[in-house]
């Protein structure tokens, strides 16, 4: 796992979950914006696949628990495109709670999965 590419997907979590926070604040349901950052953080989840996959054979390799890791991944991977689908479906104001809960779960799983990959906690 490269460091500098997992403090950004988190940094862009957790900006996509102030973003859905604002506009909840704001009395607005899910739009473009907030769908937007949470499906970018989806995208930035699927790089991270392709990483994981390829930082073994660079020599890159995890000192954790890879199966730990590959879960954490993989139910992070689902939980944007869940939660954005959640809110094409419901469009009520309470689906910006469901974007921001997600965008900040990610945050939180990125930064644990650094932690296993580094450091093997």
């Amino acid at each position: 796992m490269i460091t500098w590419f997992a403090t950004l997907q988190i940094v862009v979590a957790a900006l996509a979950a102030l973003l859905c926070l604002i506009e909840y604040s704001r009395k607005r349901t899910p739009n473009d914006y907030t769908l937007g950052a949470t499906l970018l953080v989806g995208i930035l989840l699927i790089a991270q696949v392709v990483v994981s996959i390829i930082a073994p054979l660079s020599g890159n390799t995890p000192t954790g628990d890879l199966l730990e890791f590959w879960m954490y991944l993989i139910t992070a991977l689902i939980l944007p495109f869940g939660a954005a689908f959640w809110a094409l479906i419901d469009r009520r104001r309470s689906a910006l709670l469901v974007l921001l809960v997600v965008n900040l779960a990610v945050a939180v799983m990125v930064y644990r999965m650094l932690v296993i990959w580094q450091f093997g906690a």
